[in-house]
């Protein structure tokens, strides 16, 4: 993001990058599958035609437990009719209501899907006694005010197997650790708009790549669990902890909101109009290849706060929008996250040893997680580098239009917005090859398709060395040492972006009346 940074220091107070949202699924592992839950039952010696009335009397004793622990700390217990109501909104304004700074804020009932089991009489049933089906059941939400992480969230699910879901939030975090370092901010919603010390917040936001979540998240089960403690039918059984959800926010703060109002709308223009499939492909750090089966696409919305640029590749997704008028907020949100790698201990052929393998959900992989998140940011906010450059078109493409030398050789000048040039530059500029870059064939492929004969291919080869060898000499693109990869350069990308743009301008816009 050196680019971007660069190009608007000036107006730019501080950068913060980290975990915004984040929202855990605990799971009982022993009761996933259902030859583990026919075990369970054996061991609690319960007749599979008695399933319903057993898992009854637990999801009984769960709902009673919600109420009494609602009473226990003085708070409503409220029945929501209707899965589609914001809980999270409901529970905010009863918090500001009574003003509620620490602890229990109120507990909601909603009957919602879910997956759980049910028993398969024996003239239904051609496998196992049980079998998992999606069914509807009584989620309890425990809303309060945690200490550490502010407005927090716990969801039960009441019927086996009794799958749980925790989110906190990232910022509000932050907002606790500096309000215990004395440090001085300004807040606003889950936005920052100024930190006194934005390196030392930094370093207090990372601690959380480093947490023991387990701990944590443990004993906020054990609280609104009552299975897992004092006797109860699931004796010392645990969860094990994944993520469901994630969101690696970084937030570039603006002196003022005219300094952000000033260049937003043309960064909104460029991501809209500019990002390609491919772009938002390069930035999530993934290729196109053909396993690649979905198509990415790009959504603009107005909100409440402003416009919303949304990018989504599967389903995993990126935005960027202007925070509180004065913070650029860009957002990579990630839901599955085998779509990406860590290098990390595997099993081939009987032995073990270090490779790429698919990014895992569980909590053990929290840093490469948000180094991905981190690093697709870094890469959105470098493409924006190219936007607002300060200068007249002429200073970047005439001297692209003039002959230059190379190694004593002579090469003729571009033709920035000749088709043939603009083809090139679409090419060369295409997210697929910003990752890694991109070889001969990787061009003479786009340019001129995959021929079979291999003499027309040995052609086409020819003809685009011929075109590399004048980008290189004009310096738009560079060649990795030691390899046949080709990678634009910083020059190139203000040179070929701003040609491409002149090719799409409507006359319309700026023709004098």
């Amino acid at each position: 993001m050196d680019n971007f940074l660069k190009q608007h220091g000036e107006d730019i107070i501080g950068v913060l990058t980290g975990f915004d949202r984040i929202v855990f699924r605990g799971t009982l592992t022993s009761l996933s599958y259902v030859t583990g839950m026919e075990s369970f039952l054996g061991h609690h010696q319960a007749a599979f035609s008695r399933f319903g009335e057993f898992v009854k009397r637990t999801s009984d004793h769960v709902k009673q437990h919600a109420r009494q622990f609602a009473e226990k700390h003085q708070r409503p217990y409220i029945h929501i009719q209707s899965p589609d109501i914001s809980k999270e909104q409901w529970a905010t304004e009863i918090q500001q209501r009574d003003n509620i700074e620490e602890g229990l804020i109120c507990v909601f009932g909603c009957t919602e899907p879910c997956q759980a089991y049910e028993y398969a009489p024996q003239v239904q049933r051609t496998g196992p006694w049980l079998r998992k089906k999606t069914r509807q059941c009584l989620h309890i939400y425990f809303y309060f005010m945690d200490r550490e992480f502010g407005l927090s969230y716990v969801r039960l699910q009441t019927w086996f197997p009794m799958g749980i879901q925790i989110g906190v939030n990232g910022r509000e975090y932050l907002a606790r650790r500096m309000d215990r370092a004395g440090m001085e901010y300004e807040k606003c919603d889950n936005c920052f708009t100024r930190i006194e010390d934005v390196p030392r917040a930094q370093k207090l936001l990372d601690a959380l790549l480093a947490r023991n979540w387990s701990k944590f998240l443990n004993r906020l089960a054990r609280q609104i669990n009552p299975l897992l403690s004092g006797g109860g039918v699931l004796g010392d059984r645990t969860y094990y902890w994944t993520y469901r959800e994630t969101e690696t926010a970084t937030d570039v703060m603006f002196r003022d909101a005219q300094a952000l109002a000033k260049v937003y709308p043309s960064l909104v223009r460029h991501a809209t109009e500019q990002f390609n499939c491919a772009d938002v492909l390069r930035f999530l750090g993934r290729r196109t290849n053909s396993r690649f089966s979905d198509d990415p696409n790009t959504d603009r919305k107005r909100w409440i706060e402003g416009v919303r640029v949304k990018h989504r590749v599967e389903e995993n997704s990126m935005k960027m929008y202007d925070k509180q008028g004065s913070v650029l907020r860009i957002e990579t949100t990630i839901v599955n996250p085998s779509r990406f790698r860590v290098f990390r201990e595997v099993t081939r052929r009987g032995e073990r040893m270090l490779s790429w393998a698919p990014l895992r959900k569980g909590i053990m992989d929290t840093a490469r997680r948000a180094e991905i998140g981190r690093a697709a940011n870094g890469r959105y906010l470098e493409a924006l580098g190219v936007v607002g450059v300060p200068a007249p078109t002429r200073q970047l493409l005439d001297p692209v239009s003039r002959r230059t030398k190379r190694n004593g050789r002579l090469f003729r000048g571009l033709r920035p917005i000749h088709s043939d040039d603009a083809r090139v530059f679409e090419v060369v500029l295409s997210g697929e090859h910003l990752l890694q870059g991109f070889r001969n064939g990787d061009v003479r492929d786009a340019l001129y398709g995959n021929a079979q004969d291999a003499a027309a291919r040995k052609r086409a080869s020819g003809r685009v060395t011929r075109v590399l060898a004048l980008l290189r000499a004009h310096k738009l693109i560079k060649r990795v040492a030691r390899t046949f990869w080709y990678r634009v350069t910083k020059h190139g990308h203000h040179i070929m972006s701003t040609a491409l743009q002149l090719r799409k301008l409507d006359l319309a816009n700026i023709a004098v009346p």
